[in-house]
């Protein structure tokens, strides 16, 4: 511990030091803008609601390539990974990636599970993104259900100011120690082109490609190739490779008060499975080999979105978007031969999971001639058809298929009324009616205060549903060792927070620009589906909305910037209320609090225009209660705290322009200190089963180079 806080305070001092070389270029400062939660774009600092906003600057200096690695530096963000999928979901405030709603520009992506809510981040890259906009806290009635726990929203780049761009990105990483540049199973290889083109004052085509080439992490095991004769286990990866290919293209108009634009996404993956178990296969006359029965999964999604900003009449204006998605997961399998390295046969793909969304947002606002007043009122529908493979559920060919389509539909308006100079308010409030669930009403009361001519109060009331997933609904695992069934009764859950943020900027006469900022959440979840123990002889297990949750945050942040150096850092401490329900027997519902902390430095040396870049964030302790599952079925339910280890994270890059900017190549290390799985006693089998298990969240340190182009 004594060394990795050593390391971040040598590499912060280094930064400091250097920053006291006055920069004689002067940069043009630009007023960064939101339109999350927003009647229409808006200043950063004039909207009223705290937004977090994370810019293609930021994000270029990280050197990440999916918006998995971007948000894992958040405070309150831990990005959970599935090291077996390789699917990555952002838990905000506690609570899993299906009470988060992720948006691309304004707009819910589709997933297995219907749209907007556990979506694989590790499937969004970065080269095309503008900007990340955050808003914690539930935001049910701008963004329907599951936007409980806040809104991720992805701003991507549609516009430039010159006439031709085109970038040309290569990167290069280690996966752990591995890495080749040719062989297979070692290292990531990472290739994007950007392209964007100005056709006239009024019309831009964009379009851009990425290819994400994650050859797998072996960890624990020792690869494809690998096998013994006496089968011990070894053979495979803790993170599965996967091969990923992205598109978007876009076709933008703007004049006068119309702004409209088209804009499709192309998204294929392939995530390779390798089996631990060899077995032994006799060819005859004393021959043997040995097989192994792999596994590929294949992803194509579709994303296409027509959004219009325009003025009916005179005064009023409307923002609408259009959209059609489609996403089909498909598996193939496939016996392999290990020692001769060839397939022996290829099963036909089947298609697993099968998604399709019809999809449109309305909003209308500034029907009055007024400054102090101004409403907007909305609808919102979708249409999602799923369908779900019975081996998804069960691997029970007894089950039959589940197809279902939903139809959902929501009005909302709320109203923005500056009172005076120094206060402003927007109360707001949504009806979403559904054919399969209960007509669902969200309230929300917004305030913000103009404290001083620096600084700004927030305090921001909302709620939010969350809609029980495929798993909760229609789970069907019986067998000689299970009994898990979904619950088609399951009602939405309905959450509530309240949230007070300051901020406060000040400048010295040295050039040093000041923002702080404090905040405390309170985030409250009635009637949370969990999976529960039903009966404990025999052992069977169903979900049922019993569990309470709530969670207390309080956080404070400063940003420091003078010429060329930025420094940010943060710091939270957030407490977990978990009420569990074993029958007659509950679990305490005592706050259990944990810290996280962050640090983030930026400094560019003038002479030579080489930027260094740091990234750090701590994640400490977490407990939560669970149940365990005593071998004794006819045992009383009991209830112990589990427990997440702590771990730290730390990434450097130093990038340096070339050709008058036209050339930059960047070095640098990611997870320096070389996390891979933490501790983790609350992640179980089933229905909050104790165990003392490890949870993989990193694939250790890792080196990289990446080689960017201008033309």
């Amino acid at each position: 511990m004594k060394k990795k806080v050593l390391s971040i305070l040598s590499l912060s001092t280094v930064f400091w030091v250097s920053a006291q070389e006055k920069d004689s270029l002067n940069q043009k400062k630009i007023e960064e803008v939101v339109i999350t939660g927003q009647y229409m774009q808006q200043s950063i600092n004039k909207s009223i609601y705290k937004v977090e906003v994370i810019d293609a600057e930021q994000i270029k200096n990280m050197a990440v390539t999916t918006a998995a690695e971007v948000l894992n530096q958040n405070l309150n963000i831990l990005i959970e990974p599935s090291s077996g999928s390789g699917d990555s979901n952002a838990s905000i405030m506690g609570l899993s990636g299906a009470y988060t709603k992720v948006l691309i520009d304004n707009i819910p992506v589709v997933n297995d599970r219907g749209m907007g809510n556990q979506v694989d981040l590790s499937k969004i890259n970065v080269n095309n993104i503008e900007r990340i906009e955050i808003v914690k806290g539930a935001m049910g009635v701008e963004y329907g259900n599951n936007a409980v726990a806040g809104v991720i929203n992805i701003i991507t780049k549609k516009n430039y100011s010159k006439k031709f761009n085109a970038t040309l990105s290569l990167q290069e990483e280690t996966i752990g120690k591995d890495y080749d540049w040719f062989k297979k199973g070692n290292g990531r290889h990472v290739q994007s082109l950007n392209l964007g083109y100005k056709l006239s004052e009024n019309w831009t085509i964009t379009a851009d490609i990425n290819h994400n080439d994650f050859q797998g992490y072996k960890g624990k095991y020792n690869g494809y190739k690998y096998f013994t004769e006496g089968n011990d286990g070894n053979r495979g990866y803790e993170w599965l490779p996967k091969d990923q290919v992205t598109a978007n293209a876009a076709i933008r108009y703007a004049k006068n008060n119309t702004t409209f634009y088209y804009k499709v996404n192309y998204l294929n993956e392939e995530v390779n499975f390798y089996n631990q178990l060899v077995e032994d296969l006799p060819l005859g006359e004393g021959n043997r080999t040995y097989i192994s029965k792999d596994k590929d999964y294949f992803t194509n999604r579709w994303i296409h979105q027509f959004n219009i900003q325009t003025k009916l009449g005179s005064r009023i204006n409307y923002n609408g978007d259009f959209s059609y998605q489609t996403q089909e997961r498909k598996s193939q399998d496939y016996i392999y031969d290990v020692p001769n390295r060839q397939e022996i046969s290829r099963a036909d793909k089947s298609t697993y999971f099968d998604s399709k969304v019809l999809y449109s947002r309305g909003m209308f606002s500034n029907f009055l001639d007024s400054d102090k007043i101004n409403f907007q009122v909305g609808y919102e529908l979708d249409r999602t058809s799923g369908f779900a493979n019975n081996s998804v559920f069960a691997g029970n060919t007894n089950l039959e298929n589940v197809n279902r389509a939903i139809f959902n539909y929501a009005n909302f308006v709320s109203a923005e009324w500056k009172v005076n100079n120094w206060f402003s308010l927007r109360p707001g409030v949504r009806l979403a009616l559904s054919d399969k669930f209960d007509s669902q009403y969200n309230y929300s009361l917004t305030t913000r205060f103009n404290t001083t001519a620096n600084s700004d109060l927030r305090v921001v009331f909302g709620s939010s549903n969350r809609f029980p997933t495929y798993e909760e609904l229609y789970t069907y695992v019986v067998d000689n060792n299970h009994d898990i069934r979904g619950n088609e009764n399951l009602k939405p859950e309905t959450g509530y927070s309240l949230g007070v943020f300051w901020d406060y900027k000040t400048s010295t006469a040295n050039s040093w620009n000041f923002n702080f900022s404090a905040s405390g959440m309170y985030l409250d979840v009635k009637d949370r589906i969990d999976e529960v123990i039903i009966s404990n002889s025999p052992l069977r297990y169903t979900y049922l909305n019993i569990d309470k949750y709530r969670s207390l945050l309080f956080g404070g942040g400063i940003t420091a910037k003078k010429d060329q150096l930025s420094l940010n850092a943060g710091v939270s401490v957030m407490g977990i209320s978990q009420v569990l329900n074993a029958g007659e027997i509950v679990s305490p519902n005592d706050y259990n609090f944990y810290t996280e902390a962050n640090l983030s430095a930026n400094y560019t040396l003038a002479q030579t225009k080489t930027l260094f870049a740091l990234y750090y964030k701590y994640t400490g302790v977490r407990k939560q209660y669970v149940q365990e599952v005593s071998p004794n079925l006819a045992a009383a339910p009991k209830f112990i705290l589990g427990e997440v280890g702590d771990f730290n994270t730390m990434n450097f890059t130093v990038t340096q322009p070339f050709f008058n900017d036209h050339l930059e190549l960047s070095l640098g290390i990611k997870n320096i200190f070389d996390v891979s799985t933490v501790r983790n006693s609350v992640i179980s089998g089933s229905a909050h089963n104790a165990a003392a298990n490890d949870q993989n969240l990193f694939y250790g340190r890792s080196y990289f180079a990446r080689l960017n182009y201008n033309f």
